[in-house]
């Protein structure tokens, strides 16, 4: 009997897809998407309906129209930048600048560069920068937690504890008192956008796409010790230790979200482990320098997009293949 097979790569198949791979970063986001529907009620879910709609939507007439080949929405992938670009949002922004950050976001963030797998930054980000450039206003007016009981257009609005922290660490201490529990940090009672109220659910959420092996630990792991290093370093006057302002740190703002669901995106993160490494203590470098003396009370929108633009540089860092004759 000839055992000798003869065929095209690959030769196995673990079973994994992009389309399951998908679904699964979605299923980790649901507890924290969870606690945003409690906290921001209606337009927690209308901001998140028209972000996936548009996304798919832009997506569809762009293959099918402008690029002339079959549309991919069966991949999920157009589903799951609508939903993490809804989670860079305020849930009470107008709907038109919700449809305006998807089209920014898979028109030139994803498919001017041909689609999954060849956009070299995170699409997501891309609108949300976008729109964080071109409207301060409304992208920097945060619902407080009003539940369903709140309308979606007359949410009350006031600052985040973002804020109170970038006024502290200029030198005003008294705002320490104005910072919430945290306890309230952990678990999502404060203002912000739809992926900052509940860091313990995005937690558990990354914590899952470990252990389901989608993605690997060494991007979160690097952000959030390199941030934890720096906060410990740069502890400013008014905290009653350190660590109070290192918890504060890691619990307020996208430093979860980043770290978990956008800095370990495939297509925009290295490939090596070193080279995922260096990659997150870039990010968790520039986060803090923006938070410290930077305009923006957070920076992790700008760190990840930044460090997506060094990536063909970090995979160029990989160990030597067997037999390889290094040149000298």
């Amino acid at each position: 009997m000839n055992k000798l097979i003869v065929a095209p790569a690959p030769h196995a198949h673990s079973g994994d897809s992009v389309s399951k791979n998908m679904l699964l970063v979605i299923a980790a986001l649901m507890p924290a998407y969870a606690v945003s529907l409690a906290a921001f009620g209606w337009g927690a879910l209308i901001t998140t309906l028209i972000s996936i709609a548009a996304c798919c939507l832009v997506e569809w007439l762009i293959a099918k129209f402008l690029l002339k080949q079959k549309p991919t929405l069966c991949d999920c992938s157009a589903i799951l930048t609508g939903l993490l670009l809804a989670f860079n949002l305020p849930s009470n922004l107008p709907w038109w600048l919700v449809v305006i950050g998807a089209v920014v976001a898979i028109g030139i963030g994803k498919m001017t560069f041909g689609g999954l797998g060849q956009n070299p930054f995170n699409p997501a980000l891309v609108g949300r920068v976008f729109l964080l450039i071109a409207y301060p206003v409304q992208m920097t007016s945060w619902p407080l937690p009003q539940g369903f009981a709140g309308r979606y257009v007359d949410a009350v609005t006031g600052a985040t504890p973002l804020a109170a922290m970038k006024q502290i660490v200029k030198g005003n201490a008294d705002l320490v008192s104005q910072l919430p529990d945290l306890k309230d940090a952990l678990f999502g009672f404060m203002g912000g956008s739809l992926g900052e109220v509940s860091a313990i659910a995005l937690l558990a959420g990354g914590i899952f796409l470990i252990c389901m092996k989608v993605i690997t630990w060494h991007i979160p792991v690097s952000i959030l010790a390199t941030i934890a290093l720096f906060a410990w370093i740069a502890t400013p006057e008014g905290f009653a230790c350190s660590h109070e302002y290192i918890l504060y740190t890691l619990l307020t703002g996208g430093i979860m979200l980043g770290a978990f669901f956008m800095a370990t995106d495939y297509v925009t993160s290295p490939m090596t482990n070193w080279g995922k490494v260096i990659f997150g203590i870039g990010i968790g470098l520039i986060v803090m320098v923006i938070r410290t003396w930077g305009a923006y009370p957070e920076g992790m929108s700008f760190a990840i997009l930044i460090m997506n633009a060094t990536v063909p540089l970090l995979n160029k860092i990989r160990p030597k293949l067997f037999g390889e004759v290094v040149k000298k």
